[in-house]
């Protein structure tokens, strides 16, 4: 029986410091959400070990003794946080699950991602970035409404109602607030209205785009100006549906452009790709998560039920794609 090592973040783990915004561990998982992946990897046929964060990984790393080590941690702190355990684990030659330490580094900064998209011909909202409110002064290459959001981070942190902006007034206190609050610069991005879809990708050769998930908030699935915030994740007003209620044309135009981003970042394993689609039909990629969440509220159970499979054989799935890639199954 393979051992498999499970490297994770809890929420219960993370300290508020001063100054910290209220969805600073927003990322981190919940015990429960961790004693479900536990539960669907034993399922499979795998003895687990859980590990912990990068720190745990950091004080064990020598002693671990398992034949590959499920990824699914954040990381600590700063742009890189997320390749603290992949760059760790790739120093002592130990497999793991899922993407390296240069694809989750590129992915959770979105102003690099949107670099690579933009060379591989990938349709990404306009942006620009803000280092200082200096900045402000040369933006006329994109229109209002704008979307004003930190650079690296996930779970929608710092997304408020207000972080749609339609005036320079609007724009100028949002992006103080991401300066100041979150520490780091700010990605503002044309607003796209009409709708919002994510796409969950297995696998590595090939990597099978599984059935579009679409975005509900309000019971509206034609949101208009509407979009996740990090309040609606933590509501009942957000809901998936899958598979999207979308035309086989469009289905086929996201389901490309979600394969295209996930080769051009060099996902592995597993991901999901973020969109929304203008009124014409346009879908632009918003972002791609190497490592998103595997909550059973999440997408990747959806999805699982959508194709006829189990949420643990979904896991299963993920790991025997990393072990396959190692050429260790």
């Amino acid at each position: 029986m393979k051992k498999v090592g499970l490297a994770y973040d809890l929420k219960t783990d993370y300290r508020f410091k001063a100054g910290d915004p209220p969805d600073a561990n927003a990322e981190f998982d919940n015990p429960s959400t961790i004693d479900v992946v536990v539960g669907a990897i034993e399922s499979q046929g795998f003895e687990v070990k859980r590990i912990g964060n990068a720190e745990k990984v950091l004080e064990t790393i020598d002693n671990l003794d398992v034949d590959i080590v499920f990824n699914i941690s954040e990381g600590l702190s700063g742009r890189n946080r997320e390749s603290q355990v992949p760059v760790l684990l790739e120093m002592r030659g130990i497999p793991f699950v899922g993407s390296d330490a240069l694809t989750l580094g590129a992915t959770l900064d979105k102003v690099m991602a949107k670099k690579i998209f933009i060379a591989d011909g990938i349709p990404t909202p306009k942006f620009f970035e803000v280092r200082a409110i200096s900045d402000l002064a040369n933006t006329d290459h994109c229109c209002f409404p704008m979307i004003v959001k930190p650079r690296f981070e996930g779970s929608s942190k710092g997304l408020s109602e207000r972080s749609r902006v339609a005036s320079p007034e609007e724009l100028k206190r949002q992006v103080e607030l991401i300066l100041d609050t979150y520490k780091q610069p700010a990605l503002v991005e044309e607003f796209i209205s009409g709708t919002e879809f994510t796409v969950a990708v297995v696998g590595n050769d090939p990597p099978e785009v599984l059935p579009i998930v679409q975005v509900q908030i309000d019971g509206k699935l034609n949101l208009e100006d509407m979009f996740y915030t990090f309040a609606r994740i933590a509501s009942d007003k957000l809901q998936y549906v899958c598979p999207a209620c979308i035309s086989k044309e469009l289905t086929a135009k996201i389901s490309d452009y979600a394969l295209r981003t996930y080769n051009a970042v060099e996902c592995r394993d597993f991901g999901r790709i973020d969109f929304r689609v203008d009124k014409e039909g346009n879908p632009y990629v918003l972002e791609i998560n190497p490592l998103p969440s595997l909550s059973t509220e999440d997408v990747f159970m959806l999805v699982a039920k959508t194709i006829g499979t189990s949420y643990e054989r979904m896991i299963g799935r993920i790991i025997n794609s990393a072990l396959k890639r190692y050429n260790i199954i």
